[in-house]
């Protein structure tokens, strides 16, 4: 039978993700001869060649796609171990280190926090701010226990490593000025809004979102400003700089600014929260998810009951 060696196994899943072996050396803070130097030993030990050089550089070979293929359970089973012994050890009590994109901290994980004090006092959480590409490799290495992203920015659900879980569709409201012509015109829509001056990012998903939805509404949004700050693009709205897409979520209120809702569009952007396969399993990892998913339903009630009433609760 053939020696499997976890530690590396775990360098070939980091070379298939990285691409080279500086770049994996760089993640797992090795020397890159260190780590050819373990893929070497792994070869002889599975008696399988496993890298082929490819012009200056190297790439998995069919026999390491089939090695990483198996060894993905093994991992899953391991991180599983993991909980499996904090929950036995612990119980209650434990640390989970959560990175966030920014308006998802205050409008999630905060609350989540107030309420774990309250209902899981034994459970702490470490907030980490970071981007849906960081979060992603953070998670990866073990840097954090539990990622927050945007649905379009998340890996896709066949990825092996990760297990998912939607938290909620944040509607996206439009931001005129308060003295725009639409600003209490009845039944708005977004198609309505087609010869408006638009804001929002340059590139990125905000980009992407804004444009499919005003695509979806018929209509290509002509970008007049760009910036990538919620706080940024509502005073340049307020001024009457244009008119922007703006997630639920994320609004702050500004005396200048008019949210209105798009009832008939139903623009939305989905909110998810990935962890390791395996590790939802744990106690304290699956408190915080348990936590989330409820100031998740809150924020969606909310939403709800101010369409329903007319208010603005937010």
């Amino acid at each position: 039978m053939a020696e499997w060696d976890i530690r590396k196994l775990q360098i070939l899943r980091t070379l298939r993700e990285r691409g080279t072996v500086t770049a994996t050396a760089e993640a797992l803070r090795m020397t890159p001869s260190a780590v050819s130097q373990q893929l070497t030993n792994l070869a002889k030990q599975l008696g399988v060649p496993l890298l082929e050089a490819h012009g200056r550089r190297v790439r998995l070979t069919d026999a390491a796609r089939l090695v990483l293929g198996h060894a993905e359970a093994v991992f899953e089973q391991l991180e599983r171990a993991d909980a499996a012994l904090a929950a036995f050890a612990h119980g209650e009590v434990g640390e989970v280190r959560v990175g966030a994109f920014s308006t998802a901290v205050p409008a999630l994980v905060v609350p989540a926090v107030k309420a774990l004090r309250t209902a899981h006092p034994g459970v702490s959480v470490r907030v980490r701010e970071a981007e849906a590409g960081e979060a992603y490799e953070l998670l990866a290495a073990g840097d954090v226990d539990l990622a927050l992203s945007l649905a379009a920015q998340a890996p896709t659900a066949a990825d092996p490593r990760f297990t998912r879980v939607l938290l909620l569709a944040d509607p996206l409201d439009v931001a005129l000025p308060r003295d725009h012509a639409l600003a209490a015109a009845d039944g708005l829509r977004l198609a309505g809004l087609a010869g408006e001056p638009w804001i929002f990012g340059g590139s990125g998903p905000w980009s992407d979102i804004t444009r499919g939805a005003c695509e979806a509404a018929g209509f290509s949004p002509v970008q007049a400003h760009s910036a990538a700050g919620w706080t940024a693009i509502l005073a340049m709205v307020e001024a009457g700089m244009g008119v922007a897409l703006v997630p639920r979520m994320a609004a702050v209120g500004r005396e200048g600014v008019v949210m209105r809702e798009l009832p008939a569009d139903r623009p939305r952007r989905h909110v998810v929260a990935a962890v390791r396969k395996g590790a939802e399993e744990g106690a304290a990892v699956g408190r915080v998810l348990e936590v989330l998913r409820t100031v998740a339903a809150g924020l969606t009630e909310k939403s709800v009951r101010t369409r329903i009433t007319g208010t603005d609760s937010r």
